[in-house]
Formats: structure tokens, sequence, C-alpha cells
């Protein structure tokens, strides 16, 4: 029987969450929104809010209205200013905003084109949409580069240090691979995988690792490769084929050599898994369900596995800094990490 993670905290919030962000120090960033009576909003764009919390208490220091309102597409972040920086929908489209950390007072912003996801970062935001990834300034909020390929749809990105590494698909081939791109200048480098999944999903990196679900495991790594770093599942069970969690090496933008896979057990090819994907300080952080695994990033050794309370009902999940922080749907919590 699996054990409970330890809840250092946990904090019911006066507002629906839809987004968190928690940097190396300072508070838990949470963004959130006033559900309006019955559930009816006039507009598109029902208005945001953004909280801040004592990271070692759970206490909100500071409950600010915020120019980022709730809908398509979101990040948040905290900058290199004492500033957090939230990305999404406004009323006049999409938009960045950039608020002091200590007390919620608005600084600046702007609108910026329409974008499905984004990450923030002390340097750089990142925004990626179908048709077109864009980096912004975090601390001017200043546009520096813009990167897109005919023939080509964007679905998600994982950025370590220079490299941005990115899931595109093939429209005229109808798969997906990785590309990476350089953060500084939004150039090319390489294609860490050739698109030829069906889906890749749970994409994340630190250190030169990458780590991802694939569709087929076969299509991404040659045989040899796949024979010496497959590691048994729970079960004993080696990936031969199929849906897997592939862990790979990269260098100059491609495949350095693969580090190891295991299969995802019990599902089907046609029934895609749900599987949350972390990397954080040499670790891989692997959530199903309820269940969180740890194993090594390198290696891929069983490190932990604890159950943790809400993690299946998720709105947004990280790990960061020795702790798990979780958002339910109008609730806060960090977890300690397992060993």
């Amino acid at each position: 029987m699996l054990r409970t993670a330890r809840r250092r905290w946990s904090r019911e919030l006066p507002s629906l969450i839809d987004g968190l962000a928690l940097g190396a120090s300072g508070p838990v960033i949470v963004h959130g929104y006033d559900q309006p009576a019955g559930g009816k909003w006039i507009d598109n764009v029902i208005p945001g809010r953004l909280l801040a919390l004592d990271r070692t208490s759970g206490e909100i220091r500071w409950n600010s209205p915020c120019e980022v309102g709730y809908g398509r597409g979101f990040g948040a972040g905290l900058g290199s200013e004492r500033d957090v920086v939230v990305l999404g929908p406004g009323q006049q489209g999409h938009r960045i905003a950039r608020m002091n950390v200590d007390n919620g007072e608005l600084l600046a912003a702007r609108e910026i084109g329409g974008f499905d996801e984004a990450r923030v970062d002390p340097d750089l935001c990142i925004c990626i949409a179908p048709r077109r990834i864009a980096a912004l300034r975090t601390s001017t909020l200043a546009e520096v580069w813009t990167f897109g390929a005919g023939g080509e749809r964007y679905h998600g990105i994982a950025r370590d240090g220079d490299h941005l590494w990115v899931v595109y698909k093939n429209e005229r081939l109808g798969r997906q691979g990785v590309l990476c791109i350089d953060v500084g200048s939004g150039e090319p480098i390489g294609r860490l995988l050739e698109p030829r999944q069906r889906s890749i999903t749970g994409l994340t990196a630190e250190a030169g690792l990458i780590a991802m679900v694939v569709s087929n495991v076969e299509e991404a790594i040659p045989p040899d490769a796949l024979q010496k770093s497959a590691i048994p599942t729970a079960g004993g069970a080696r990936v031969r084929s199929g849906i897997a969690l592939l862990v790979l090496s990269a260098r100059n933008g491609g495949v350095e050599r693969p580090l190891w896979c295991c299969a995802l057990e019990g599902e089907l090819e046609a029934d895609f898994p749900d599987v949350g994907l972390r990397a954080d300080s040499g670790k891989l952080y692997i959530a199903r369900g309820a269940t969180l695994e740890v194993r090594d990033l390198v290696s891929g050794r069983m490190l932990g596995q604890q159950t943790v309370p809400g993690l299946d009902e998720h709105v947004a999940w990280t790990v960061a800094h020795g702790a798990v922080l979780l958002a339910e749907e109008t609730r806060i919590s960090i977890f300690e990490v397992p060993d």
C-alpha cells in the first residue's frame, strides 16, 4: 500500500484557481477568478485575480484584481525585478501584465498575440500558438523573436537553459516530433525526434536531458538502443514497442543517446495515457491519477512513490525546490516530495 504524501499546508481560497507559479524564493503565486452567479458572463473572458501566499504558512499576503482573466491560454512566473508576470486572455484579446510581487501593484501591461500555452522565466516569456512561437522580454514585455515554419503546428514546449524544446506536428505526415530552438535568437538548432509519433506528451527537460511520453518508442530510437535502455516495469516486463516513457540525452539539438525508457502498463494505443512529467534537481516526477512516482532522471532508478491527495483532480501542479505545489478547484496545497 502506498504512503500518502505529507502535506506542509493547504489553503482554501475565495476564488476558483486556474494557474500557479513558484520560484526559488518568495511567495506562491496563484491566478484565479470569481465565478459569476449562474455561471454566465456577458463577455468571453471572466475577470481574473492574482493572489500571493506565504510559501511557509500558506497565509494570503495579498489578493488583487488582475489584467489577465480566465479563458484560453495562460502562463505565470516570477521575474528578476521583484515582479510577477502573468499572460492570458483580456477583454480585447490576449494580454501580458507585470505586477509587484510584494503588494500586487500593477507595473505594466500590454496586448499580445493569442496563444495556447506560455511559460515565464526571469529573462523571457515564451508563448506557443498552433502556427507561431513568440518570446517576450520579461522585464520590458517587448517581443524579442518569433518562430514558425510552413506545414508545422506546435503543441508543447520545455525550456532547458539556452535550448527550447518544442513538440511539433508535420501536417503532411500527420505525425509529431520534437525540435530545438535557440532561446536567445529564436533560430532552429536541430530535430531531436523526426515526425513519426502519433502523439507526444509530458515534455520536460533539465541539464541536457529530455523526458516525454511517446506513442511508439520503436519509431523514436533504434532497436539495439531500445534493448539496452529499456528498464523493467513494476510487473517485470520490459518495453518492446508502443507507448512508453522515454528519456534522452541531447547534444546540439539532436539525440546524443537514449538513457532509459519504460512501458506504461495497462494503456492501449487507442487510449493514450494521461501522464504528467516534471524534471527537477536531477529527478523525474511522474503523475498518474493520484500517484506521484519519482525516478532518477539519468538512470531511471525508482526513488519513491506516494499518493498525493487531489493530484487526480488537479487544475495545475508543479514540483520545485523540494516540494509539490498542487492546485485544485479552490484549494492550494504544498506536499513533501518523495525521497
